[in-house]
């Protein structure tokens, strides 16, 4: 997409305005062409006069230059001193057009931490003067060639750098870049030349057996399948102290190799360990490697290192080296081994000692692992060793499995590693876990990396491993190899083995089957997969759908602190609903972790997992006050206990919701009694004395527990718990739990005991031992609690007649019975001498104003009233109801 013309016609406008007539036709046909191909998305926000100042100060710098040499400026435009400004440090260069300049400028950028912004890059075909100043500037396809230069014109605006060393450090790298591209385009055919003349002379005239493929090698390689980047010839020689050293001939040196100057000692060879070293005298006539540095020109890839040994043709020892440097090209890595002079004699003789039938299944894999390997690594590994790793891949086949594979470099700086990894394993996490481990144990200086995914199960990651020499060390591959298993395991991995490791194979297939792909990322980030087990035996008995369970624990990363985790089928919990149910259960929550899980067959589970913390007395360090929190949290949440500050009792003073149920089935009574205290103060008496609590549950055990039931233990808990309550210091508190004690004293039986357990509470109570309740006080008195409804049945006499009455005053019902019973008794003072009436209250009417759906609740509460009542006052028998001797009959 071409930039807009009105663009450049507004910047040509300012030309032609503020520019002399002669420099402003120079300047306007310089700026046509600067920003004609430049994509207007990168130009839409500049305005006319920055558009107009770049291009100005880009065509000045070109305005004269010397052939052969670069023009390099590099700054940070202002209005002031510039005449237009930018947000970016500004790349500005004019050099001859030759190949890789882009590439090699951007990654010298980029290398040095100059993030690229923009780059214009206009190639303009020029006249210049003797004195290199520009004459003219022709159009792009211009037929008058003669006397004209080809100039690349490059802007490239960077990261901002304000510091003046750092800019004047990469004017430095920038104008080195420069010259190694033109070195290197400049000798590229004399490097070329080089390559043939070595494989039709050196080559022919040798005697050794790998010299014809040698030589169609280099051949193959000077047909554009190598970039020549530079080219040097050494010579073999030893040091005074009679170590063997490596010498430059002098003025052999092309491209980035140039070596002006005198024969020199090779800076890397005397670091190589002495065995290494001694490799030179190895009569081997071929090396290819990679070097041990990356390329500035081109691709940021280490160099590729190609050395021809020369012999003595008397003595038949080496006695130095071509070496060229270089990147073989795309065509290099695309065209087949089978085809590339060295690799097809590899292939052939790999294909030999395998041995398989010709055109199986087996000839076939081993074919296209060959194909399909790593170009470089064809390259440089020996046949034997490149035999046993593609063996080794062809045994690994398609299996599931990590394996590794490793290659130590002839001279030892850098070892191949080629890690096969499970596809539904490869990610970012673990091709970074991979890198890590290599980079420890071979304490690389560098690391490369690349990736091959294809339609195989298994993502082949290679790495190039780059040490010191002299660091280098014996190593085990399947230590490696274990490591890397170890860490690159994924969490359904370690879950499948957990699973394994417990259940029975069919059992475990099964859970695998419904859990692998269940737990969400969060999860598996938060837990090990062996921790999920016990959730998972917590999910299996949840009932489904509405089930709920919960489990209290110590995290093991976190001592002296509390958790627990709800596990919940069906739909999500909504934490205004949870905080609640915790907080009257004395916790206070400190954090939540929701999980939604997917099993197998699309059924959905939450977990939330929550901190605790207890900011009163109590705690939950036994397994049974755990328990009991758990269960009285699971009651709370299904209707079966209420929800409110009674199940603090649970913690304060070790009791279950069932127990707790009595004191609160009491305390609702003592509201009905006509107690002035509200429900939260007698609440609160209760917990701030919990060992009062406690000892009111014993005595309630001592005294109707039908296996334990203990009169002598009961009068000394009643005086224990009178001396308790003596000591407490509030009057009101005092008064509190003396009324509860009177109520337990002045019970005349319970259905708690009864078998169940049943979901309502009744009392059958003598009001004569409780004075403070109101006048009449009749002669026998059922109270009935339960989450659903309360009751209560007053009677004067042991025969007495009345009836029962849905009540819709909730906070005083037993004053509205109270009265009925004695206006029963005036009204059938001739039949029956006293009066008897109950009462119920409807606790949880529905939410609409359904009247059928009321009349349902209604009834079900009645059912309940009556089946609490005759708990406590009479026998079923044959399903027939059989009032006990003090009961004459109940009115309907």
């Amino acid at each position: 997409e071409e930039v807009d013309e009105a663009l450049i016609e507004g910047v040509c406008d300012r030309i032609r305005e503020e520019l002399s007539s002669a420099e402003a036709e120079l300047a306007e046909a310089f700026v046509r062409q600067y920003y004609r191909w430049v994509s207007p998305e990168d130009l839409e926000e500049r305005s006319t006069a920055d558009l107009f100042g770049a291009a100005l100060a880009h065509f000045r710098l070109m305005r004269r230059r010397k052939r052969s040499e670069p023009n390099l400026r590099i700054y940070n435009p202002t209005q002031q001193e510039d005449g237009w400004e930018s947000t970016h440090t500004v790349v500005e260069i004019v050099t001859d057009d030759m190949p890789f300049l882009i590439d090699s400028v951007g990654m010298e950028l980029n290398r040095r931490g100059f993030g690229v912004h923009m780059i214009i890059h206009p190639v303009l075909l020029t006249r210049r003067d003797k004195d290199g100043a520009l004459a003219e500037i022709l159009e792009p396809h211009a037929s008058d060639t003669e006397g004209v230069i080809a100039e690349s014109v490059i802007h490239v605006e960077v990261s901002r750098h304000t510091d003046d060393d750092e800019l004047d450090e990469l004017y430095a790298h920038v104008d080195r870049v420069l010259n190694e591209v033109r070195s290197a385009v400049e000798d590229w055919q004399p490097m070329r030349e080089k390559a043939l003349e070595i494989a039709k002379t050196e080559l022919q005239n040798s005697t050794d057996p790998e010299a014809p493929e040698l030589s169609a090698f280099l051949e193959w390689l000077a047909d554009d399948h190598f970039t020549f980047l530079g080219y040097r010839d050494y010579e073999l020689g030893h040091a005074e102290d009679g170590e063997l050293t490596l010498d430059t001939v002098a003025d052999s040196g092309l491209g980035v190799l140039r070596q002006p100057g005198g024969a020199q000692s090779s800076t890397g060879f005397h670091k190589l360990p002495p065995g290494v070293r001694a490799l030179a005298l190895e009569p081997y006539l071929l090396t290819l490697t990679k070097a041990n540095s990356r390329s500035t020109i081109h691709r940021a890839a280490y160099l590729d290192y190609v050395g021809v040994k020369r012999f003595d043709p008397k003595t038949g020892k080496p006695v130095g080296e071509h070496r060229f440097l270089g990147l073989y090209t795309t065509t290099a890595y695309r065209q087949p081994p089978s085809e590339v002079p060295i690799l097809r004699r590899k292939v052939e003789a790999i294909l030999e000692k395998a041995d398989f039938p010709p055109g199986s299944h087996n000839e076939k894999a081993l074919t296209e692992i060959l194909d399909t390997h790593p170009r470089d690594e064809l390259f440089q590994t020996p046949t034997g060793e490149l035999f046993e790793i593609a063996m080794g891949i062809l045994h690994l086949g398609e299996r599931q499995r990590l394996r590794l594979f490793i290659r130590r470099d002839t001279f030892g700086r850098f070892l191949s590693c080629l890690v096969f990894v499970p596809r539904d394993r490869f990610n970012t996490e673990n091709r970074r876990r991979i890198e890590s481990i290599l980079r420890n144990t071979f304490q690389a200086e560098t690391v490369d990396y690349s990736t091959r995914v294809s339609e195989s199960v298994l993502v082949r990651l290679h790495y190039l491993i780059y040490t010191e020499p002299a660091l280098t060390r014996d190593y085990d591959v399947r230590e490696i190899e274990t490591l890397l298993i170890a860490a690159t395991r994924s969490w359904q991995d370690d879950l499948e083995a957990a699973l394994r490791s417990i259940h029975r194979e069919e059992d475990a297939n099964r859970l695998i089957r419904r859990y692998e792909d269940a737990f969400p990322l969060a999860y598996r980030a938060d837990w090990h997969a062996r921790e999920a087990l016990g959730d998972i035996e917590q999910i299996e008995q949840l009932p489904v759908p509405d089930g709920l369970a919960m489990h209290v624990y110590e995290p093991l990363d976190e001592p002296l602190s509390l958790r627990a985790k709800l596990f919940r089928s069906g739909g999500e919990l909504a934490l205004s609903d949870m905080l609640p149910m915790f907080e009257n259960l004395g916790v206070e929550v400190s954090d939540e972790r929701p999980y939604e899980l997917t099993l197998r067959d699309g059924e959905l589970i939450w977990i939330y997992d929550f901190g605790l913390t207890l900011p009163g007395e109590g705690n939950l360090d036994s397994a049974d006050t755990r328990q009991a929190f758990q269960d009285a949290f699971i009651r709370v949440w299904q209707g079966h206990v209420e929800n409110d500050g009674y199940n603090r009792l649970v913690l304060s003073a070790g009791l279950t919701w069932r127990e707790v149920a009595v004191l609160r089935a009491i305390g609702r009574y003592l509201r009905q009694a006509g107690t002035t205290f509200s429900d939260s103060y007698v609440q609160e008496a209760l917990v701030v004395h919990a060992d009062v609590a406690r000892l009111l549950v014993e005595l309630f055990r001592a005294r109707f527990d039908p296996q334990n039931a203990n009169a002598s233990m009961a009068d000394a808990l009643t005086n224990e718990i009178g001396g308790a309550i003596d000591a407490v210091e509030s009057l009101d508190q005092d008064r509190i739990l003396r009324q509860f004690l009177d109520v337990v004293c002045a019970m005349l039986r319970t259905n708690w005991f009864q078998q169940g357990p049943k979901p309502h509470i009744s009392f059958k109570l003598d009001p004569a031992k409780l004075s403070w309740l109101p006048e009449p006080r009749p002669q026998y008195e059922v109270w009935v609690y339960s989450p659903r409804t309360e009751g209560v049945h007053l009677r004067g006499g042991k025969v007495a007649r009345g009836g029962i009455r849905w009540s819709d005053r909730r906070e005083d019902f037993r004053t509205e019975v109270l009265g009925l019973m004695k206006a029963q008794m005036v009204k059938n003072a001739v039949i029956v001498p006293v009066g008897a009436k109950g009462g119920f209250v409807v606790k949880r009417p529905p939410a609409t104003d359904d009247r059928e759906a009321l009349q349902r609740e209604v009834v079900e509460c009645y059912r309940t009233f009556i089946s609490a009542l005759l708990d406590v006052t009479g026998n079923i028998v044959d399903g027939e109801v059989k009032p006990p001797p003090d009961v004459v009959r109940y009115d309907g």
